[in-house]
């Protein structure tokens, strides 16, 4: 079932772990960082530089703030008096859309296979994903009709790459490492899979899971 030029065959598997962003959902960090450049009239790479460097994203991630602790700390950080809103809609930018085929897919994968999400996000994008983006192509009413099972890091007090919450999801669901199969987009969360005895798939362009599932 999987193309000879990937390392992992799917024939060797028999649990599924998608990552998100970048994976399923179609994801460009860079529009939130250009709608914060505009909300707050700092430049671009300052933003960028912000976000990479603050504390408060990684917080937010594993629950660690409510949604308006989080607002707020966004308006102290980048020095802004907008609206809950405002704020919102900037830190939303990021998420373009989930395309119709890969629901399909991972609709057709669950015949095989045991599926399951694992996403580093936050209460404001996933209620933006279930409420706005997946009411588009979808007439599910969130993202775990598509799972046997999904894990967000601001439920679990734990994000990705650690190899805690990869962990978890194996416990929770006795799978063995050797049986299961990581996809993502980011290197390091790889490498957090790798260290628990997980296969993976980086997943280096947004139709890489078409192309490894022959979809």
């Amino acid at each position: 079932m999987s193309p000879n030029s990937f390392d992992v065959p799917v024939s060797s598997i028999q649990n599924l772990i998608f990552d998100l962003g970048g994976v399923i959902l179609d994801l460009s960090v860079d529009h939130t960082l250009e709608s914060f450049s505009r909300l707050s009239g700092l430049d671009k790479q300052r933003i960028e530089e912000i976000y990479a460097a603050e504390h408060g994203f990684v917080a937010y991630e594993k629950g660690q703030m409510s949604d308006d602790e989080f607002r707020d700390f966004i308006r102290d950080t980048f020095s802004i008096t907008a609206s809950d809103e405002e704020i919102d809609e900037c830190w939303n930018a990021m998420l373009r859309g989930i395309p119709s085929v890969k629901l399909e897919l991972l609709t057709r994968l669950r015949d095989s296979f045991r599926v399951f999400l694992l996403s580093n996000t936050n209460a404001i994008h996933l209620r933006h994903i279930n409420g706005f983006i997946l009411s588009r192509v979808s007439v599910a009413t969130d993202l775990d009709h598509y799972f046997d099972r999904a894990y967000y890091s601001h439920t679990m007090g734990m994000r990705k790459p650690d190899a805690e919450i990869f962990e978890q999801v194996l416990a929770d669901n006795s799978l063995r490492p050797h049986e299961t199969l990581f996809l993502d987009d980011y290197a390091v969360n790889i490498e957090g899979a790798k260290s628990v005895g997980i296969k993976t798939v980086h997943v280096t362009s947004p139709s890489l899971i078409l192309e490894y599932f022959h979809a």
